[in-house]
Protein backbone atom coordinates (compact mmCIF):
# COMPACT_ATOMS: atom_id res chain seq x y z
CA UNK A 1 0.00 0.00 0.00
CA UNK A 2 1.36 3.83 -0.29
CA UNK A 3 1.56 4.48 2.89
CA UNK A 4 3.09 7.77 2.70
CA UNK A 5 -0.17 8.91 0.61
CA UNK A 6 -2.22 7.72 2.72
CA UNK A 7 -0.45 9.49 5.61
CA UNK A 8 -0.76 13.04 3.37
CA UNK A 9 -4.41 12.34 2.69
CA UNK A 10 -5.23 11.67 6.20
CA UNK A 11 -3.00 14.86 6.87
CA UNK A 12 -5.95 16.91 5.01
CA UNK A 13 -8.90 15.77 7.27
CA UNK A 14 -8.65 19.13 9.11
CA UNK A 15 -9.10 21.17 6.01
CA UNK A 16 -12.14 23.10 6.63
CA UNK A 17 -13.32 23.53 3.07
CA UNK A 18 -16.24 20.53 2.71
CA UNK A 19 -15.08 20.28 -1.17
CA UNK A 20 -12.20 19.87 -0.12
CA UNK A 21 -12.97 16.85 2.31
CA UNK A 22 -15.02 15.71 0.05
CA UNK A 23 -12.22 15.43 -2.56
CA UNK A 24 -10.28 13.50 0.55
CA UNK A 25 -12.79 10.86 1.03
CA UNK A 26 -12.54 10.35 -2.55
CA UNK A 27 -8.77 9.91 -2.82
CA UNK A 28 -8.95 7.72 0.71
CA UNK A 29 -11.58 5.67 -1.02
CA UNK A 30 -9.73 5.22 -4.56
CA UNK A 31 -6.57 4.59 -2.37
CA UNK A 32 -8.44 1.68 -0.13
CA UNK A 33 -9.57 -0.09 -4.08
CA UNK A 34 -5.60 0.32 -5.11
CA UNK A 35 -4.18 -3.60 -6.38
CA UNK A 36 -6.73 -6.53 -5.11
CA UNK A 37 -8.33 -4.24 -2.43
CA UNK A 38 -6.68 -6.38 0.22
CA UNK A 39 -5.12 -5.09 3.85
CA UNK A 40 -4.38 -6.20 7.07
CA UNK A 41 -5.65 -5.59 10.05
CA UNK A 42 -3.91 -2.76 10.98
CA UNK A 43 -4.51 -0.68 7.55
CA UNK A 44 -8.44 -1.61 7.36
CA UNK A 45 -8.71 -0.40 10.49
CA UNK A 46 -7.07 2.72 9.88
CA UNK A 47 -9.32 2.59 6.75
CA UNK A 48 -12.47 2.37 8.71
CA UNK A 49 -11.56 5.26 10.93
CA UNK A 50 -10.72 7.75 8.44
CA UNK A 51 -13.44 7.08 5.83
CA UNK A 52 -16.34 6.88 8.49
CA UNK A 53 -15.22 10.42 10.32
CA UNK A 54 -15.57 11.65 6.61
CA UNK A 55 -18.23 10.00 5.80
CA UNK A 56 -20.67 11.07 8.64
CA UNK A 57 -19.91 14.92 7.08
CA UNK A 58 -20.93 14.03 3.68
CA UNK A 59 -24.40 14.97 2.01
CA UNK A 60 -26.35 11.90 0.78
CA UNK A 61 -25.26 12.27 -2.35
CA UNK A 62 -21.59 11.46 -1.68
CA UNK A 63 -22.12 8.93 1.12
CA UNK A 64 -24.59 6.94 -1.38
CA UNK A 65 -21.61 6.93 -3.93
CA UNK A 66 -19.13 5.60 -1.51
CA UNK A 67 -21.83 3.01 -0.57
CA UNK A 68 -22.18 1.97 -3.91
CA UNK A 69 -18.26 1.31 -4.10
CA UNK A 70 -18.18 -0.54 -0.82
CA UNK A 71 -20.98 -2.55 -1.43
CA UNK A 72 -18.83 -4.80 -3.68
CA UNK A 73 -15.91 -5.08 -1.46
CA UNK A 74 -15.18 -8.65 -0.39
CA UNK A 75 -13.55 -6.56 2.91
CA UNK A 76 -14.83 -3.35 3.33
CA UNK A 77 -14.18 -1.44 6.27
CA UNK A 78 -17.06 -3.12 9.06
CA UNK A 79 -17.81 -0.19 10.99
CA UNK A 80 -18.01 2.34 7.87
CA UNK A 81 -19.89 -1.14 5.99
CA UNK A 82 -22.56 -1.12 9.46
CA UNK A 83 -23.23 2.79 9.52
CA UNK A 84 -24.17 2.71 5.73
CA UNK A 85 -26.37 -0.26 5.89
CA UNK A 86 -27.98 1.86 8.87
CA UNK A 87 -28.18 5.38 7.40
CA UNK A 88 -32.01 6.84 7.17
CA UNK A 89 -31.21 7.78 3.26
CA UNK A 90 -32.28 4.89 1.88
CA UNK A 91 -30.02 5.87 -1.60
CA UNK A 92 -27.17 5.50 0.90
CA UNK A 93 -28.15 2.00 2.57
CA UNK A 94 -29.81 0.46 -0.49
CA UNK A 95 -26.51 -0.25 -2.38
CA UNK A 96 -25.10 -2.22 0.93
CA UNK A 97 -27.78 -3.85 1.75
CA UNK A 98 -28.62 -5.24 -1.18
CA UNK A 99 -25.55 -5.92 -2.77
CA UNK A 100 -22.65 -6.34 0.06
CA UNK A 101 -22.18 -9.97 1.03
CA UNK A 102 -20.03 -8.53 3.83
CA UNK A 103 -22.97 -7.96 5.96
CA UNK A 104 -23.61 -10.78 8.59
CA UNK A 105 -27.22 -11.68 9.74
CA UNK A 106 -26.50 -9.87 13.15
CA UNK A 107 -25.71 -6.62 10.55
CA UNK A 108 -29.11 -7.26 8.85
CA UNK A 109 -31.52 -7.99 11.82
CA UNK A 110 -30.39 -4.79 13.55
CA UNK A 111 -31.50 -2.81 10.73
CA UNK A 112 -34.62 -5.08 10.10
CA UNK A 113 -35.51 -4.26 13.71
CA UNK A 114 -34.90 -0.57 13.73
CA UNK A 115 -35.50 0.69 10.14
CA UNK A 116 -38.63 1.32 8.17
CA UNK A 117 -40.45 -0.18 4.23
CA UNK A 118 -37.37 0.65 2.37
CA UNK A 119 -34.44 -0.54 3.99
CA UNK A 120 -36.57 -4.22 4.84
CA UNK A 121 -37.31 -4.20 1.12
CA UNK A 122 -33.76 -3.64 -0.10
CA UNK A 123 -32.87 -6.49 2.39
CA UNK A 124 -35.46 -8.61 0.65
CA UNK A 125 -33.92 -8.17 -2.47
CA UNK A 126 -30.09 -9.84 -1.81
CA UNK A 127 -29.04 -13.04 -3.48
CA UNK A 128 -30.05 -14.81 -0.32
CA UNK A 129 -31.47 -14.00 2.66
CA UNK A 130 -31.44 -16.54 6.03
CA UNK A 131 -34.42 -18.13 7.78
CA UNK A 132 -33.89 -15.76 10.68
CA UNK A 133 -33.14 -12.61 8.76
CA UNK A 134 -36.62 -13.51 6.60
CA UNK A 135 -38.69 -14.09 10.07
CA UNK A 136 -37.86 -10.57 10.79
CA UNK A 137 -38.99 -9.01 7.74
CA UNK A 138 -42.23 -11.37 7.74
CA UNK A 139 -42.90 -9.97 11.24
CA UNK A 140 -41.77 -6.57 10.34
CA UNK A 141 -42.34 -5.66 6.29
CA UNK A 142 -45.66 -4.79 5.00
CA UNK A 143 -47.76 -6.32 2.20
CA UNK A 144 -45.01 -4.61 -0.85
CA UNK A 145 -42.51 -5.46 1.34
CA UNK A 146 -43.69 -9.16 2.00
CA UNK A 147 -44.75 -9.74 -1.86
CA UNK A 148 -40.49 -8.82 -2.82
CA UNK A 149 -39.56 -11.54 -0.02
CA UNK A 150 -41.83 -14.31 -1.86
CA UNK A 151 -40.59 -13.43 -5.25
CA UNK A 152 -36.70 -13.60 -4.27
CA UNK A 153 -35.79 -17.58 -4.85
CA UNK A 154 -32.80 -16.65 -2.48
CA UNK A 155 -34.72 -16.02 0.36
CA UNK A 156 -34.76 -18.61 3.28
CA UNK A 157 -38.21 -19.14 5.30
CA UNK A 158 -39.22 -21.38 8.10
CA UNK A 159 -42.28 -23.48 7.63
CA UNK A 160 -43.80 -21.00 10.48
CA UNK A 161 -42.81 -17.74 8.40
CA UNK A 162 -44.13 -19.20 5.35
CA UNK A 163 -47.35 -19.91 7.56
CA UNK A 164 -47.40 -16.39 8.69
CA UNK A 165 -46.81 -15.14 4.91
CA UNK A 166 -49.95 -17.36 3.81
CA UNK A 167 -52.48 -16.33 6.68
CA UNK A 168 -51.20 -13.12 5.58
CA UNK A 169 -52.17 -13.57 1.63
CA UNK A 170 -55.39 -15.24 2.33
CA UNK A 171 -56.54 -11.70 3.22
CA UNK A 172 -55.03 -9.86 0.41
CA UNK A 173 -55.34 -10.71 -3.32
CA UNK A 174 -51.96 -8.61 -4.22
CA UNK A 175 -50.11 -11.45 -2.29
CA UNK A 176 -51.95 -14.13 -3.97
CA UNK A 177 -49.25 -14.18 -6.89
CA UNK A 178 -46.36 -14.44 -4.82
CA UNK A 179 -47.03 -17.05 -2.61
CA UNK A 180 -48.30 -19.38 -5.95
CA UNK A 181 -45.45 -18.70 -7.55
CA UNK A 182 -42.62 -19.23 -4.88
CA UNK A 183 -41.72 -22.58 -5.29
CA UNK A 184 -41.12 -23.25 -1.42
CA UNK A 185 -44.21 -22.78 -0.08
CA UNK A 186 -44.94 -26.16 1.38
CA UNK A 187 -47.96 -27.55 -0.80
CA UNK A 188 -49.96 -28.28 1.75
CA UNK A 189 -50.18 -24.82 2.46
CA UNK A 190 -49.93 -23.71 -1.02
CA UNK A 191 -53.63 -25.33 -0.91
CA UNK A 192 -54.94 -23.31 1.36
CA UNK A 193 -54.88 -20.55 -1.07
CA UNK A 194 -56.78 -22.84 -3.38
CA UNK A 195 -60.10 -20.95 -2.01
CA UNK A 196 -59.02 -17.56 -2.34
CA UNK A 197 -57.30 -17.10 -5.88
CA UNK A 198 -58.44 -16.79 -9.11
CA UNK A 199 -58.81 -19.59 -11.84
CA UNK A 200 -55.24 -19.14 -13.38
CA UNK A 201 -53.27 -19.38 -9.69
CA UNK A 202 -56.05 -22.38 -9.15
CA UNK A 203 -54.54 -23.90 -12.55
CA UNK A 204 -50.57 -23.20 -11.21
CA UNK A 205 -51.68 -24.78 -8.23
CA UNK A 206 -52.74 -27.79 -9.44
CA UNK A 207 -49.67 -28.04 -11.65
CA UNK A 208 -47.77 -27.70 -8.61
CA UNK A 209 -49.49 -30.61 -7.15
CA UNK A 210 -48.98 -32.83 -10.08
CA UNK A 211 -45.08 -32.50 -9.14
CA UNK A 212 -45.38 -33.84 -5.94
CA UNK A 213 -43.90 -37.01 -5.52
CA UNK A 214 -45.57 -39.04 -3.03
CA UNK A 215 -42.92 -39.08 -0.53
CA UNK A 216 -43.18 -35.15 -0.31
CA UNK A 217 -46.74 -35.43 -0.45
CA UNK A 218 -47.06 -37.13 3.31
CA UNK A 219 -44.27 -34.88 4.58
CA UNK A 220 -46.64 -32.01 3.70
CA UNK A 221 -49.42 -33.60 5.03
CA UNK A 222 -48.04 -34.42 8.19
CA UNK A 223 -46.40 -30.78 8.89
CA UNK A 224 -49.85 -29.42 8.16
CA UNK A 225 -51.45 -31.86 10.66
CA UNK A 226 -49.37 -30.62 13.07
CA UNK A 227 -49.74 -26.40 12.59
CA UNK A 228 -54.00 -27.46 11.77
CA UNK A 229 -55.30 -24.11 13.37
CA UNK A 230 -59.31 -23.58 14.42
CA UNK A 231 -60.64 -21.27 11.25
CA UNK A 232 -63.79 -22.37 10.63
CA UNK A 233 -66.15 -21.17 13.05
CA UNK A 234 -69.04 -22.90 15.00
CA UNK A 235 -71.31 -25.34 13.68
CA UNK A 236 -74.60 -24.21 12.54
CA UNK A 237 -77.47 -24.94 15.02
CA UNK A 238 -78.73 -27.95 13.13
CA UNK A 239 -75.44 -29.90 12.65
CA UNK A 240 -76.28 -32.21 15.41
CA UNK A 241 -79.99 -33.17 13.78
CA UNK A 242 -78.47 -33.36 10.28
CA UNK A 243 -75.86 -35.63 11.45
CA UNK A 244 -77.99 -38.38 13.06
CA UNK A 245 -79.97 -37.87 9.87
CA UNK A 246 -77.41 -38.60 7.77
CA UNK A 247 -76.23 -41.62 9.69
CA UNK A 248 -79.23 -43.34 9.63
CA UNK A 249 -79.59 -43.15 5.94
CA UNK A 250 -75.86 -44.09 6.07
CA UNK A 251 -76.52 -47.38 8.23
CA UNK A 252 -79.43 -48.14 4.99
CA UNK A 253 -76.86 -46.97 2.00
CA UNK A 254 -79.40 -44.55 1.54
CA UNK A 255 -76.27 -41.65 1.28
CA UNK A 256 -76.86 -41.65 -2.87
CA UNK A 257 -75.78 -38.82 -5.31
CA UNK A 258 -79.69 -38.48 -5.72
CA UNK A 259 -80.08 -37.72 -2.01
CA UNK A 260 -77.70 -35.38 -2.20
CA UNK A 261 -79.69 -33.25 -5.02
CA UNK A 262 -82.41 -33.46 -3.02
CA UNK A 263 -81.34 -31.73 -0.03
CA UNK A 264 -80.05 -29.50 -2.04
CA UNK A 265 -82.85 -28.61 -4.00
CA UNK A 266 -85.15 -29.20 -0.45
CA UNK A 267 -82.64 -26.15 0.85
CA UNK A 268 -81.65 -28.57 3.58
CA UNK A 269 -78.49 -27.44 3.15
CA UNK A 270 -76.69 -28.78 6.68
CA UNK A 271 -77.94 -31.93 5.56
CA UNK A 272 -76.62 -31.77 1.98
CA UNK A 273 -73.15 -30.38 3.82
CA UNK A 274 -73.06 -33.35 5.95
CA UNK A 275 -73.70 -35.76 3.04
CA UNK A 276 -71.14 -34.38 0.77
CA UNK A 277 -68.54 -34.91 3.24
CA UNK A 278 -69.33 -38.70 4.07
CA UNK A 279 -69.33 -39.30 -0.02
CA UNK A 280 -66.05 -37.30 -0.59
CA UNK A 281 -64.75 -37.88 2.53
CA UNK A 282 -64.08 -34.39 3.17
CA UNK A 283 -64.34 -31.73 6.21
CA UNK A 284 -67.41 -29.88 7.03
CA UNK A 285 -65.33 -26.45 7.18
CA UNK A 286 -64.14 -27.24 4.03
CA UNK A 287 -67.66 -28.06 1.92
CA UNK A 288 -69.18 -24.90 4.20
CA UNK A 289 -66.78 -22.97 2.27
CA UNK A 290 -67.42 -24.38 -1.08
CA UNK A 291 -71.19 -23.78 -0.45
CA UNK A 292 -70.85 -20.22 1.00
CA UNK A 293 -68.52 -18.30 -1.83
CA UNK A 294 -70.67 -20.53 -4.58
CA UNK A 295 -67.53 -21.88 -5.66
CA UNK A 296 -68.20 -24.30 -8.46
CA UNK A 297 -64.59 -24.56 -9.24
CA UNK A 298 -63.93 -25.98 -6.29
CA UNK A 299 -66.98 -28.07 -6.15
CA UNK A 300 -65.78 -29.75 -9.54
CA UNK A 301 -62.69 -30.60 -8.06
CA UNK A 302 -64.81 -32.16 -4.84
CA UNK A 303 -67.12 -34.19 -7.79
CA UNK A 304 -64.60 -35.42 -9.38
CA UNK A 305 -62.57 -37.06 -7.12
CA UNK A 306 -65.20 -38.36 -5.70
CA UNK A 307 -66.31 -40.14 -8.99
CA UNK A 308 -69.88 -38.39 -9.52
CA UNK A 309 -71.43 -37.94 -13.08
CA UNK A 310 -70.87 -35.07 -14.64
CA UNK A 311 -74.68 -34.58 -14.89
CA UNK A 312 -74.83 -34.72 -10.62
CA UNK A 313 -72.27 -32.24 -10.78
CA UNK A 314 -74.34 -29.99 -13.31
CA UNK A 315 -77.58 -30.32 -10.80
CA UNK A 316 -75.46 -28.80 -7.80
CA UNK A 317 -73.71 -26.42 -9.97
CA UNK A 318 -77.84 -24.79 -10.85
CA UNK A 319 -79.18 -25.68 -8.08
CA UNK A 320 -76.36 -23.22 -6.22
CA UNK A 321 -76.47 -20.11 -8.43
CA UNK A 322 -80.40 -20.43 -7.99
CA UNK A 323 -81.63 -17.20 -8.73
CA UNK A 324 -78.72 -15.86 -10.76
CA UNK A 325 -79.88 -14.68 -14.25
CA UNK A 326 -77.47 -16.96 -15.82
CA UNK A 327 -77.33 -19.90 -14.23
CA UNK A 328 -77.59 -22.05 -17.05
CA UNK A 329 -74.84 -20.73 -19.31
CA UNK A 330 -72.56 -20.75 -16.05
CA UNK A 331 -73.44 -24.43 -14.82
CA UNK A 332 -72.49 -25.06 -18.74
CA UNK A 333 -69.12 -23.31 -18.54
CA UNK A 334 -68.43 -24.97 -14.95
CA UNK A 335 -69.49 -28.53 -17.25
CA UNK A 336 -67.17 -28.03 -19.97
CA UNK A 337 -63.77 -27.33 -16.70
CA UNK A 338 -65.46 -30.50 -15.25
CA UNK A 339 -64.83 -32.36 -18.09
CA UNK A 340 -61.17 -30.68 -18.64
CA UNK A 341 -60.24 -32.27 -15.16
CA UNK A 342 -58.31 -35.19 -14.96
CA UNK A 343 -59.39 -37.18 -12.09
CA UNK A 344 -55.84 -37.80 -11.09
CA UNK A 345 -55.46 -34.79 -10.47
CA UNK A 346 -58.74 -33.69 -8.24
CA UNK A 347 -57.74 -36.79 -6.29
CA UNK A 348 -54.75 -35.36 -5.38
CA UNK A 349 -55.93 -31.83 -4.66
CA UNK A 350 -58.54 -32.92 -2.48
CA UNK A 351 -55.85 -34.65 -0.67
CA UNK A 352 -54.94 -31.51 1.07
CA UNK A 353 -58.41 -30.89 1.73
CA UNK A 354 -58.66 -34.39 3.59
CA UNK A 355 -56.26 -33.63 5.76
CA UNK A 356 -58.58 -31.15 7.48
CA UNK A 357 -60.63 -34.26 8.34
CA UNK A 358 -58.20 -36.70 9.31
CA UNK A 359 -57.15 -34.13 11.68
CA UNK A 360 -60.81 -33.81 12.63
CA UNK A 361 -63.21 -31.59 12.32
CA UNK A 362 -61.85 -28.07 13.00
CA UNK A 363 -65.41 -26.56 12.72
CA UNK A 364 -66.14 -28.28 15.80
CA UNK A 365 -63.69 -26.36 18.39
Amino acid sequence: MERSKLHDLIALANEPSSARRRELLRGVTDLFFVGDGAHGGAELALFDDVMGQLASDMEEAVRGELASRLAAAAAPPRHLLRDLARDTAITVAEPVLTGSAALTDDDLLAVAHTRGQDHLRAISLRSTVSAAVSEAIVERGDDHTLDALLRNDGAELSRESHERAVDRAMANTDLHAAVVARRAVPVDLLNEMYFVVEAQLRDAIRDRNSEVDPEALEAALAASRKSLATRDGALPDDYEEAERAVRLLKLRNGITPPVLAAFLRNRETTKFLVALCELADIDFGTARKILDRRDLDALSIVCKAAGFERSLYLTFAVLILDREANAMGRAREYGELFDALPREAAQRTIRFWRLRRQSGDVAAA
